[in-house]
């Protein structure tokens, strides 16, 4: 197993993320020259670059496993593997459900609207750059997302998105085909992990989101792994909880 390492938040480069990466596991760090256009181009060239590298990564015979800064990379990993002739379906797991829309935000953060960009809105600046096709929303699981903005919780009324807790995560609740797994470390409770940049409280502890992570890698159906390590840059990990997470989930994938 091999690591490709985005340590990007949007379109920012991040140097200084600082996220513990185990020894023994080859790395590649990833460096994308972004020239100074609007901001869909930017993403477009990002993910694109990062579509380009799960592609190769699969045809070789390996599952493409990403560490970087934000959900948005998913993106760019969802097309990759739909260049190498898979068709994934979805696990995010997030304290958020990243479902905003540029019409109803009131922050106009697009790290909000990741999952919403994946599922196909406003094609023409992000999708379509990619030629990603939108996965069906029967085939997207979207696990805690405990803090979620009215416009958020309206759309999951209505949509095909499939909604559950940690707890719930079984083999039986997975969606079907190959599994593109997006897990925002952001879904621990703010006081298992510190310096989250956006943080949620009442989440789970770290047992608790291991165990869901396992029912994932048991199911002999994870196509590729986005771990978005979604603290602040530059802060110190004290108690060396993001250590014992990364490396935890690295070794769940060897085995």
């Amino acid at each position: 197993m091999s690591v490709l390492y985005v340590p990007y938040h949007l379109d920012e480069h991040q140097p200084d993320l600082n996220v513990p990466l185990p020894d023994g596991v080859p790395v590649a760090e990833f460096a994308v020259e972004l020239p100074g256009e609007d901001v869909w181009s930017r993403l477009g060239r990002l993910y694109d670059a990062v579509a380009a590298t799960v592609e190769r990564t699969v045809r070789a015979g390996e599952r493409p496993v990403v560490v970087s800064g934000d959900c948005t990379v998913s993106i760019g990993m969802a097309a990759g593997l739909q260049r190498a002739g898979l068709d994934p379906s979805i696990v995010w797991i997030d304290a958020h459900g990243d479902l905003q829309t540029l019409e109803t935000t009131t922050s106009g953060y697009l790290g909000g609207m990741a999952l919403r960009f994946l599922l196909g809105y406003r094609p023409r600046d992000v999708a379509d750059r990619l030629a990603l096709r939108p996965p069906p929303e029967d085939r997207v699981l979207l696990v805690d997302a405990r803090d979620l903005d009215p416009p958020e919780a309206g759309y999951l009324a209505s949509s095909g998105v499939t909604r559950s807790s940690l707890d719930e995560v079984t083999p039986e609740t997975l969606p079907p085909g190959p599994l593109l797994l997006n897990l925002d470390l952001d879904v621990l409770d703010p006081s298992r992990l510190p310096g989250l940049r956006y943080p949620a409280a009442g989440g789970p502890d770290v047992p608790a989101l291991l165990r869901a992570v396992r029912v994932v890698l048991d199911s002999g159906r994870l196509a590729a792994l986005n771990l978005a390590c979604t603290w602040h840059p530059g802060r110190d990990d004290p108690g060396g909880v993001r250590e014992h997470l990364v490396a935890t989930i690295l070794a769940g994938l060897r085995d």
